[in-house]
């Protein structure tokens, strides 16, 4: 298990590495025009489709039953369960794919309502949409191959793929770009292209790992019904989060040139530390906490579930406050380092800089959300926390109408992070009534803490922006440095003092 956390953290963080070398191409290229605003909303619904669809739904569905197959009734079985639902899923792909293509247009009226009363810039989305849309397909059926290799503990390959997906759009940028009419087109043409590659990846690992799959005529077998079944709940619970990140776009599209490449770069800004600590605390969290439940019902320490939790909740919160009040606190330094060149210019660094301060605010509650869903699905209760974030889907709507007029930019990240933070208080509170959470004084004292040394740090940090990153920000070469500086200099301070406060103690439960 180590080994197989190590090689996908480590490809992980490779992707992440490059996807940003990625960002910082686009902004210098296109800035946050409306080339970059055309190609970030055609390119959210490929993405949509491979959210829902393509990775965490298929995944929990497949795994399990491929993995199950190959344990119970061997190799051959376990490969005409994924050869069945290659055909199937093959085929129902390639019809929407046609479908969707065809009725672009129609679509791009409900993702981009906003943009047309700009005709050119409205047949530029749909354009660039018909182009990208091909990833879908291509990557959800890479998913499938990838569930294949990880029912089998094969883990490196599809690990890597994603990082053919930065490289691929680096090297169009570079290189396809005097062949086409846009950076946009580039762009979009390297979503595509990156599926091609990964799939190709996907199917010579799979080859290489014994497991010789062809594509047979498509039938819903009842090992195929039952799969479509379990993805069901997954595909909704994907579609709450999915759903209330379009909305951010849609809404997007109806603000001021430029408003979707803004949110894109702030929320690009704002996903390292969620993808980091709320999947880690999340997935690490949901066996213990099954099994402490189980031993509770099975006449156990019935206080165990309680503590469990609460100790996860801390172990988020040390890492998620710091890293909320950093971004809030020096947004426009980690903005101007990294994206401010060419057409992005000090005016996109400064409606950056306040989205990302906006989307920050929710930080805390977005990782929360990972650690408190356990606590309901640990029980077998995965209708509760759907219900509540359909019902954080419906704020969030709200929210943003609400607020698009007076906060511009800033009005659907802050609308997120608010719908965010009442999803959070509703599941706390539900968990509470049924007595299955209980804030001990442990984890308030390690809250007040927190406060204390995140107090401490943007102490530090308001320093060292103007005695370490002002004087070098005059220089684009230096600017890295001064950041580096602040970013160094914030984590030794919040370390200091939680070290002074006695934060450890409190994390492993002492106090």
């Amino acid at each position: 298990m180590l080994r197989g956390i190590l090689t996908v953290g480590g490809w992980t963080m490779g992707s992440r590495i490059l996807g940003f070398v990625r960002d910082i191409l686009i902004a210098a290229l296109v800035g946050a025009g409306p080339v970059a605003d055309a190609f970030f909303v055609a390119n959210r619904l490929p993405n949509l489709f491979r959210r829902l669809f393509g990775e965490g739904a298929f995944n929990a569905a497949f795994v399990p039953a491929f993995a199950s197959l190959l344990t119970r009734e061997g190799h051959e079985s376990a490969r005409h369960f994924a050869e069945e639902t290659l055909a199937v899923m093959t085929f129902w792909l390639l019809a929407l794919t046609l479908l969707c293509m065809v009725a672009m247009p129609v679509i791009m009226l409900g993702f981009a309502p906003g943009f047309t009363d700009q005709p050119e810039k409205f047949a530029l989305t749909v354009t660039l949409a018909r182009i990208a849309f091909p990833y879908m397909p291509l990557i959800c059926l890479t998913a499938l191959l990838s569930g294949v290799l990880n029912g089998m503990d094969r883990f490196a390959a599809a690990a890597a793929a994603p990082v053919l997906y930065n490289l691929v759009s680096i090297a169009c940028m570079l290189w396809l770009v005097p062949f086409v009419p846009t950076v946009g087109h580039a762009l979009a043409w390297g979503v595509s292209i990156s599926g091609v590659f990964q799939l190709i990846l996907l199917m010579g690992a799979v080859r290489r790992a014994g497991m010789r799959i062809t594509l047979p005529r498509p039938r819903l077998t009842p090992r195929i019904r039952d799969l479509l079944r379990r993805m069901g709940p997954g595909v909704l619970g994907a579609g709450v989060s999915q759903i209330n990140m379009s909305v951010d776009v849609i809404i997007a599209t109806l603000l001021p040139a430029g408003t979707a490449s803004v949110l894109y770069y702030a929320d690009r800004l704002n996903q390292l530390p969620l993808a980091v600590i709320g999947v880690a605390v999340g997935t690490a969290l949901l066996p213990q906490l099954a099994r402490a439940v189980a031993a509770a019902e099975a006449g156990g320490d019935a206080r165990a579930p309680q503590a469990t939790l609460n100790q996860a909740i801390s172990y988020a919160l040390v890492l998620t406050l710091p890293a909320a009040l950093a971004l809030v606190a020096v947004g426009r330094p980690v903005v101007e380092v990294l994206f401010r060149r060419g057409a992005f210019d000090a005016a996109s660094v400064t409606l950056t800089e306040q989205a990302l301060a906006a989307y920050a605010v929710g930080l805390p509650a977005f990782v929360l959300i990972k650690v408190l869903a356990p606590a309901f699905f640990a029980r077998g209760d995965t209708k509760t926390p759907l219900r509540i974030g359909l019902w954080s889907i419906a704020l969030n709507l709200a929210l943003n109408v609400a607020l698009m007029g007076p906060l511009q930019h800033m009005g659907p990240p802050l609308a997120s992070s608010l719908s965010n933070w009442a999803n959070v208080v509703a599941m706390a509170v539900v968990l509470h009534r049924r007595g299955h959470m209980a804030a001990d004084r442990t984890l308030r004292l390690g809250i007040a803490k927190m406060a204390l040394a995140g107090a401490a740090m943007l102490a530090a940090l308001w320093m060292l922006q103007r005695l370490a990153y002002a004087p070098l920000a005059g220089d684009a070469l230096w600017r890295w440095a001064g950041l580096a500086m602040l970013v160094g200099g914030g984590m030794l301070a919040y370390g200091l003092a939680a070290a002074a406060l006695g934060l450890r103690r409190v994390l492993r439960r002492r106090d």
